[in-house]
């Protein structure tokens, strides 16, 4: 009997399982955008931002994330906005020391957004802790200066339209998103093969300072945005109200507040400010202030990415950005004591401020001041997020409670939405396109309203399979 001994037989390669998503913010709100992907050699974190708003919403970024922060290996950043880069800080104060990959403009952007955040988050725990109404002994910051020169220094910028191996085997490729400057919309490919792709933010086709969007290209799965999902913006009808409003207040005497975010929503607001004076609609006499010194820094970012000739911006806008952002000009207050001159002003004014959703910051003392004349007006630039000062404006207020009493609400209040740098449900039909539908599209960073619209229309046009998440839960890339 005959036997032949070939030796061990060669093993096949061991199967890598499917990626794994999870839901661990923006989910149901617009606020706080976390999406772990998880492979069997990767974990990679696309977006670290803060919850804001209502108190409830507040106290998730207290609570643990179900994942050891030492164990992540990347966060990938889509922008510079605190509901997108905010919480990052306190993830490395939790044992995150991996790299932090996003373009370089918003690396920039995030210094000053992270900076500010630790500054007043330790402005409130100081006060908390001098009144006495927080219920821990001593309170604490979510974080502090130094938590956010070790997130910084992390950063590792990469160029647009590069594909970047970020993890053993899980390449990205950033494109241009048009949100705000340095935005991106992400595409990970992961070491199956499979993709995943977020829209972070998207923005706009029609911002005035920005190129459109990339478009959509296709991937397995799907992150979209959907912050207007159930709206449209009415672009001339908006620019018409905003002149408008103008008009109306000066005429009667009064000052215009607008609460603005410090990146991106500034520079808009100003470039159409500057438009209204060239057309003559804004008399040269009546003083524009631009009271934040957080969307001053944010102003020279842009000013210095116009010297660049940075290939985000639109074609046409070159030198500092001057003739494109500056009303002619405005007067920029830094200082307190800045800021309180423009509130003993008693001429007919036009005050930007931060914050755009009138939760805090400058803004909020100039509205205590604005609100009980009928003569004065606040105008709503943004998105205002259920349990903020501007939307319960918005939503017809008539008594705020700021600063431990009530104001009353005896200005007009103007809501313009299409100044926003967000998508509407149209415009994000448009971007997708004609790219091959993903396995599954989940829409997030959006209120429910928004978010199921927005699958009603995806499903119905589209006939993708569009899915609202929820908060925690879990889904395989394939």
């Amino acid at each position: 009997m005959e036997t032949s001994d070939t030796g061990p037989q060669p093993q096949p390669a061991p199967r890598l399982r499917p990626g794994l998503l999870t839901f661990l913010g923006g989910v149901g709100t617009v606020t706080g955008s976390k999406f772990m992907v998880e492979t069997d050699h990767a974990r990679v974190l696309i977006d670290c931002g803060m919850f804001q708003g209502m108190a409830e919403l507040r106290r998730r970024n207290w609570r643990p994330l179900p994942l050891d922060a030492a164990d992540v290996h990347a966060v990938v950043l889509t922008h510079a906005h605190l509901d997108h880069c905010g919480y990052l800080p306190r993830l490395v104060k939790e044992g995150f020391h991996g790299h932090v990959v996003c373009t370089p403009n918003t690396a920039r952007l995030a210094e000053l957004v992270l900076r500010d955040s630790a500054h007043l988050l330790q402005e409130q725990a100081e006060h908390a802790n001098y009144h006495g109404w927080s219920k821990h002994r001593p309170a604490q910051p979510l974080y502090d200066d130094k938590d956010v020169d070790r997130a910084l220094s992390l950063f590792e910028p990469v160029p647009v339209g590069t594909e970047t191996e970020i993890t053993e085997s899980t390449v990205l490729r950033l494109h241009h998103a048009g949100h705000i400057l340095g935005s991106s919309w992400a595409h990970l490919t992961l070491e199956d093969g499979h993709t995943i792709a977020a829209s972070g933010d998207l923005g706009r086709p029609v911002h005035p300072l920005l190129r459109p969007p990339e478009p959509f290209t296709g991937a397995d799965v799907l992150l979209m945005e959907s912050t207007y999902g159930n709206r449209h913006h009415d672009e001339r009808g908006s620019r018409a109200r905003f002149a408008d409003a103008l008009t109306r207040t000066l005429a009667r005497g009064g000052t215009v507040v607008i609460p603005s975010f410090a990146v991106d929503r500034t520079e808009i607001v100003l470039h159409e400010l500057a438009e209204l004076r060239r057309a003559g609609r804004l008399p040269a006499a009546v003083p524009v202030f631009v009271d934040s010194p957080m969307a001053l820094a944010a102003l020279q970012i842009y000013r210095d990415a116009f010297a660049e000739q940075a290939p985000e911006l639109r074609s046409g806008l070159t030198g500092d950005g001057g003739a494109a952002l500056d009303p002619a000009p405005f007067t920029a207050a830094r200082t307190v004591q800045e800021s309180s001159a423009i509130q003993r002003s008693g001429m007919p004014s036009i005050i930007v401020s931060a914050s755009g959703m009138a939760t805090g910051g400058r803004v909020v003392h100039h509205l205590r001041r604005v609100l009980p004349d009928p003569r004065n007006t606040v105008l709503i630039v943004g998105f205002a997020a259920l349990g903020t000062r501007a939307r319960d404006l918005v939503d017809g207020a008539r008594t705020l409670k700021m600063f431990g009493t009530y104001v009353p609400v005896r200005a007009e209040v103007v809501n313009v939405p299409g100044f926003s740098a967000h998508a509407d449900a149209g415009e994000i039909l448009d971007w997708l396109g004609s790219a091959p539908p993903p396995s599954a599209t989940y829409l997030v960073h959006g209120e429910p309203e928004g978010s199921e619209a927005l699958r009603d229309r995806i499903d119905r046009e589209l006939g993708w399979t569009a899915v609202v998440p929820r908060s925690g839960e879990r889904v395989l890339v394939q």
